[in-house]
C-alpha cells in the first residue's frame, strides 16, 4: 500500500536583521520573532550590519538609532547607496527619537519609528505591514 504525500513548498521563512547595541533587548526581540517563525539575526552596530547585508538581503531590518561605530541614520544612508531596495524594509526602534540630532533624519525617513520600549504586538504588526521585496 503506497501513500501519497502532499508536497507543498514550505512557506518562505521571513528573515529579520536586528541592529541594536543593547544585546539583551536584541535577544528578547530575537526570541519573540523566532517564536513567530521568523529567521532572525542580530548585529551590535551599523558597521557590522552593513557587512551582513552586503552578502545577503533580508525581509526586514529593525534598527536602533544611537549605536557605536555606525549609528542608525548613517547605516540607513549607507544602505541607501549600496542596496536602496532595502530602505523600505526598515523599522526604527529607538529611545532617542527626541534627540535633536535625529530630528531631520526622522522627519525625512518613510520608515516606521517605534519608541522604546515597544510592545511586542506593535512590533509584530509593523513587521507584517512592511511591503514584500
Amino acid at each position: 500500500m503506497s501513500t501519497v504525500v502532499d508536497r507543498q513548498p514550505a512557506p518562505h521563512k521571513k528573515c529579520v536583521l536586528i541592529v541594536d547595541d543593547d544585546l539583551e533587548l536584541a535577544s528578547i526581540y530575537q526570541h519573540l520573532l523566532e517564536t513567530f517563525n521568523y529567521d532572525v539575526h542580530s548585529e551590535a552596530n551599523g558597521a557590522l550590519a552593513l557587512k551582513h547585508l552586503l552578502s545577503r538581503d533580508v525581509d526586514a531590518i529593525i534598527c536602533d538609532l544611537r549605536m557605536p561605530e555606525l549609528e542608525g541614520d548613517l547605516f540607513y544612508s549607507a544602505i541607501e547607496r549600496v542596496k536602496p531596495h532595502l530602505c523600505r524594509r526598515f523599522i526604527f526602534l529607538t529611545g532617542a527619537a527626541d534627540d535633536p540630532k535625529y530630528h531631520s533624519f526622522l522627519s525625512q525617513v518613510k520608515s516606521p519609528i517605534l519608541h522604546k520600549p515597544v510592545h511586542p504586538e506593535r512590533l509584530l504588526m509593523e513587521l507584517q505591514q512592511l511591503p514584500e521585496l
